[in-house]
């Protein structure tokens, strides 16, 4: 089953890390994904810029509405993604529980749905 684990961290918080953190976080990661990889258990995710490069775009009565930043107004931003396919939620779980800022953020697991909605 594939599975989104979305990562959310404080922003401000990651700033305030040295560089040095922050790359052994990013590294760190990559040997998670580089283990999953060799497993076949890996099909993509990337870091994100932060959240004030976001553009949101919304049509509403067939217009495009484009604001700069983020949709929601929050703490916690999408700072990267990782797709996995596992087993089951538990192992999705146990896989989340080895990303590095589950340490210090939120890592939010959601199962992708294949084909129309039912």
């Amino acid at each position: 089953m594939k599975y989104m684990l979305m990562i959310c961290r404080d922003e401000g918080a990651w700033e305030k890390m040295s560089v040095a953190e922050r790359q052994k976080i990013y590294w760190d990661t990559v040997k998670v994904s580089e283990e999953l990889t060799a497993r076949g258990q890996y099909l993509g995710g990337f870091p994100l810029y932060p959240s004030s490069s976001a553009t949101s775009v919304r049509v509403r009565d067939g217009r495009r509405l484009v604001t700069d930043g983020p949709f929601a107004e929050t703490r916690e931003q999408l700072g990267g993604y990782m797709i996995i396919d596992v087993k089951d939620l538990d192992e999705a779980l146990a896989v989340a529980a080895r990303v590095p800022l589950a340490r210090t953020s939120t890592v939010e697991v959601r199962p992708v749905r294949d084909g129309e909605p039912t």
